[in-house]
């Protein structure tokens, strides 16, 4: 693990952002590890800091406008942009599904790179694709602060997670041993 993993990692447990337990993952799954960023997020100067490290891995994506999803990737997305000098939009569920509402627009001159905070199996970031993918604008990337998925996803543009860990997830009737006696709980991103 290089320094700046070991620094993230420390932020996410001083801050009861990397929890262990039984957890339903929101695509389904089951680990024993979950990524709580709601909590680190009521601590602003880790958002700050978080934020600092991701912006040196994807500034030479060069945004110009930053596209976050509800509810996880809304603080991360902000403070990037407000790093970067890029305008801020979000997308908001309606019925479980993002939209872009509140008369937000792309442009041919937007670069935009989606930012989220934890990625597993990247419905959410595939549903924001395809929502930026309508606009004329230009997709520069994806960046999360975490990157659970093993390596398995393709967005088809530059993906850049600021941390990769790869916590085993399982199937609700393929559960280990260790997960079987524990009440799974759903926390929420």
């Amino acid at each position: 693990m290089n320094s700046t993993d070991q620094e993230v990692t420390s932020i996410f447990k001083e801050t009861n952002a990397l929890l262990t337990g039984h957890f339903i993952l929101r695509s389904g799954l089951r680990s024993g590890h979950f990524f709580q960023c709601a909590q680190v997020c009521q601590h602003l100067d880790k958002v700050t800091r978080l934020a600092e490290l991701l912006v040196a891995k994807i500034e030479h994506l060069k945004p110009t406008t930053i596209v976050s999803p509800a509810m996880g990737g809304l603080v991360i997305g902000q403070e990037v942009a407000r790093q970067m000098k890029c305008r801020y939009l979000f997308l908001e569920k309606e019925e479980d599904l993002l939209v872009m509402r509140r008369n937000f627009d792309l442009s041919p001159e937007d670069r935009v790179l989606i930012v989220e905070d934890v990625v597993t199996r990247g419905g959410r970031v595939q549903e924001a694709l395809a929502i930026v993918r309508k606009y004329p604008s230009i997709l520069c990337g994806v960046a999360c602060l975490v990157d659970r998925s093993k390596g398995d996803l393709d967005f088809q543009t530059p993906f850049q997670p600021l941390l990769k860990m790869n916590f085993p997830t399982y199937s609700p009737d393929d559960l280990p041993d260790e997960l079987q006696d524990i009440p799974p709980v759903k926390p929420g991103s």
